[in-house]
Parts: C-alpha cells; sequence; structure tokens
C-alpha cells in the first residue's frame, strides 16, 4: 500500500520548505509568500485537508483562502502519492552556495569559499564547523562573524526543529534519527539502481549547459520513513570528479545526510556518512566481526 500523506501538518511543511528553497533561488517573492501562506492555512484547517478533498474534490480544496488551482494540485500530488515533485526537483537544483549565501554575513563569494574548503553542504554541517572552530579558519570569517554566522544558523534549523518537533507530538518517528546502517544501505541501493538505469533522471539547471537528464533520484519508504536520494549536483562534487559518489538522503523530517567514499584514515575506501564517522568505525567493526549482514533490501 503506498503512503499516503493524510495530516495538515506534514503538507504544510512540505510547502514551507519549498518556500525556503524558492526563497534561496532568489524566485519571485509572492510566489514564496503563496507557499507560506498556503502553509499556514493548512495548519489553521479544523479538519484533515484530506477528507476535504475526498468530500469535496480540487474545488473544495480551491476554497481554501490563498490556495488556487497551481496549490490544490500540489496538494492532491501529496495527498495521493506521499511526495510533490516540486520539492524534489527544488532539492536537486539549489545548491549549497545559494542557501549559504542567504545567511546574514555570508555572500556568495564567501559562500563558495566556505563549500571548497570545508566541504560542508548542508546548514547542520556548516553549523557543526561553527560550534568545531572550522569555520574561523576559512579566509574572510574571524571569530565575530562566526559568532553571528552560528545564531543566524540557529535560527533557521530552530525553524525546522520547531516543525519537526510538532509532527513528533502526535507520530513519534520510530528512532531519533536513521541509524548508519539504514542510511548506508539506502546509499547502496540508490547507488546499484543508478548504475543499472532503474531510477527515473531529472535534467538539473545548474552545471548542465546541454540539458541532460542525468540526475537519478530514488524516492523510497523504508522503515516507517520516507527518503528521498540524488547524486551531489555541487560546483565542488563536479570539480573533484564526486558527483557520482557523494549521495545526499533527504528524510521525511526535514534533516538529510550525505554519503561519500573516504580518502584517508581508516575509514579509506569505505562509504561513510559525513558527521557520523565514528558511528561509521563502529559499523564496520560489527561487521568484520560478524561476517558481512545479509541486505536489508
Amino acid at each position: 500500500m503506498k503512503y499516503r500523506v493524510d495530516d495538515n501538518e506534514q503538507i504544510a511543511d512540505i510547502f514551507d520548505e519549498v518556500a525556503d528553497l524558492l526563497e534561496f533561488q532568489r524566485e519571485n517573492p509572492f510566489r514564496v509568500r503563496s507557499y507560506r501562506r498556503a502553509a499556514a492555512q493548512l495548519r489553521d484547517l479544523s479538519e484533515p485537508v484530506a477528507e476535504l478533498y475526498q468530500r469535496l474534490g480540487g474545488e473544495g480544496l480551491q476554497a481554501i483562502e490563498g490556495i488556487g488551482e497551481g496549490l490544490s494540485g500540489s496538494i492532491v500530488e501529496i495527498i495521493e502519492t506521499g511526495r510533490l515533485g516540486l520539492l524534489t526537483r527544488l532539492r536537486a537544483e539549489t545548491s549549497p552556495v545559494e542557501v549559504f549565501a542567504s545567511l546574514p554575513g555570508i555572500g556568495e563569494i564567501l559562500a563558495q569559499r566556505i563549500v571548497e574548503e570545508l566541504e560542508v553542504e548542508t546548514l547542520e554541517e556548516l553549523e557543526q564547523a561553527v560550534y568545531d572552530g572550522r569555520l574561523e579558519s576559512v579566509s574572510g570569517i574571524g571569530a565575530s562573524r562566526a559568532t553571528g554566522i552560528g545564531h543566524a544558523l540557529a535560527g533557521m534549523l530552530n525553524r525546522g526543529a520547531r516543525r519537526r518537533a510538532r509532527k513528533r507530538v502526535e507520530s513519534p518517528p520510530p528512532e531519533e534519527e536513521p541509524s548508519v546502517a539504514v542510511l548506508l544501505s539506502i546509499d547502496s541501493e540508490y547507488r546499484r539502481r543508478a548504475r543499472a538505469g532503474r531510477l527515473r533522471t531529472i535534467a538539473p539547471r545548474r552545471f548542465n549547459p546541454d540539458g541532460e537528464r542525468w540526475l537519478p533520484i530514488m524516492e523510497v519508504d523504508f522503515q516507517g520513513r520516507n527518503y528521498t536520494v540524488l547524486y551531489s549536483n555541487t560546483r565542488l562534487a563536479h570539480e573533484l570528479g564526486r558527483n557520482h559518489d557523494w549521495v545526499i538522503i533527504y528524510v521525511d523530517d526535514g534533516s538529510q545526510y550525505t554519503v561519500v567514499t573516504a580518502t584517508s584514515g581508516e575509514l579509506r575506501d569505505k562509504r561513510v556518512v559525513r558527521g557520523r564517522e565514528a558511528e561509521c568505525r563502529r559499523y564496520y567493526e560489527r561487521r568484520r566481526l560478524r561476517g558481512a549482514s545479509p541486505s536489508m533490501w
């Protein structure tokens, strides 16, 4: 049975993320506001929007203030499939440079420098770089600016945390976060299907002048969670020739993880989850002691 979203909060969260990514891409502010307004309206509804759709169809959705034909179509897509294709495309098209450049105190040039020197791609990874002092090592960023960036990050990440917390009140996730074993299994399955040509592909706008449909997308429900998986389409990944090695895993609670092949240290040539290297070492040690475990798929 297909996973179905019938919770107004979850659909509102999807619209909020769409608005965030549109804002990062400097899209029309009216379009950004329309998604934020729709998210607010959905949270204020007194009945599940899925039930409203079942009773009155698309016209019933369009009767909600601020929701026209386009947004009602997006709501229907989420209700019927559990996903929104627009969000998947925006995730693939939005570069870390665009995201970081949206933070106070970071322009596009400095954002590019952060990505290249620290090899960070997500707000969570950037926040970690603030805490461990690596951000201060980037030319043009001192202790004072790093502190300011940390405060701005806290505000943005807390907004996402508040959204996830609202969902945990009535529907707690099966785990606090996906285990390394789960993430590495999903990474392995994605790369296997991508190599076999078994995944649909999209044509990202960035670093793709010929408009080639080369970027494979995998959307999967696994152990009670929904995951969207794709190769990294960042400038750094392309420059290092790692765009078919670095894998980004988005989770339905708003978190995301990057899986790469380690190039040094005791995990060299092994797949690791960035920021969770210690857990990866324990994972591989357990596998070594008991032999390779069977596939989760």
